[in-house]
């Protein structure tokens, strides 16, 4: 515990979208237990306050603050928000993402837009926003969730041509700003987020969910805590010495293959 006291965290798409603990609530609820002051930006106050009430039942600091990040004067509020209640600003963990099934034939061209706009443009205008509040306190630590879909191809579905496009795309984002803020004592560095069960895929069902789990190396099943416990570390002073590092929270998925017989 003590991990990030003293420093101020935002945590975009905190709350998770139905019941049960998403990849953003863990990463905020975790952050807070471990010193940390969170604002949870969410599209709706409701459930941002739910979690911020959660999270003070623990005994932790936390705000609600309803901002539609994919606009850039919502972003300017939300850092200035956050600034103004807690005098400084550490973390900003870009946890916003939707997704939409179809390839470059079917897909259409408003999911396109959609899904770049709210998966990539948003984490770049949050980033807009934070970094000179970050370079007025010393520094600080970028973190963007991106997908094992922005790494490989994966057969065998519908297609996500939009979706793994702008999981893709915020690995370019971290790099650049990586390399464009490291002097200014500014990290980034990227989550590569596999089949963790989360509320958002409970509509698979137990099938799609065993068949989630065998897919992964470890044969076992990934959480919300696990992509929080990363998001720890990567906000953390422990790893001040890291940046622009893709780090991928998959139970070895991507790295491991069966070998042929």
């Amino acid at each position: 515990m003590g991990r990030l006291s003293g420093k101020v965290a935002i945590v975009t798409g905190a709350a998770a979208q139905a019941e049960g603990v998403g990849n953003g609530s863990a990463v905020a609820m975790l952050f807070a237990r471990e010193g940390a002051s969170v604002v949870l930006v969410n599209r709706s106050l409701e459930r941002g306050k739910a979690l911020e009430e959660t999270i003070r039942s623990e005994g932790g600091e936390a705000s609600a603050f309803a901002a539609d990040v994919t606009q850039t004067e919502a972003t300017e509020a939300m850092a200035a928000f956050a600034t103004e209640r807690y005098s400084r600003l550490d973390v900003l963990h870009n946890n916003v993402g939707v997704g939409a099934s179809g390839n470059t034939v079917t897909g259409s061209l408003d999911d396109w837009n959609r899904l770049l706009q709210t998966n990539l443009t948003s984490a770049m205008l949050c980033c807009r926003a934070c970094i000179p509040r970050m370079r007025e306190g010393g520094g600080g630590s970028i973190i963007n969730v991106s997908s094992s879909a922005g790494m490989l191809g994966l057969s065998g579905t519908p297609g996500a041509v939009a979706y793994s496009s702008a999981k893709a795309g915020l690995q370019g984002l971290t790099l650049s700003v990586a390399a464009d803020h490291a002097a200014e004592g500014i990290r980034a560095n990227c989550l590569i987020v596999g089949t963790v069960y989360t509320p958002l895929v409970a509509f698979m069902g137990e099938e799609g969910r065993e068949r989630r789990r065998k897919a992964v190396p470890l044969q076992t099943e990934g959480t919300g805590w696990d992509v929080a416990y990363a998001a720890v570390y990567l906000a953390s002073d422990e790893s001040r010495w890291v940046t622009g590092v893709m780090l991928p929270i998959d139970g070895g998925f991507q790295t491991i293959r069966p070998w042929p017989r």
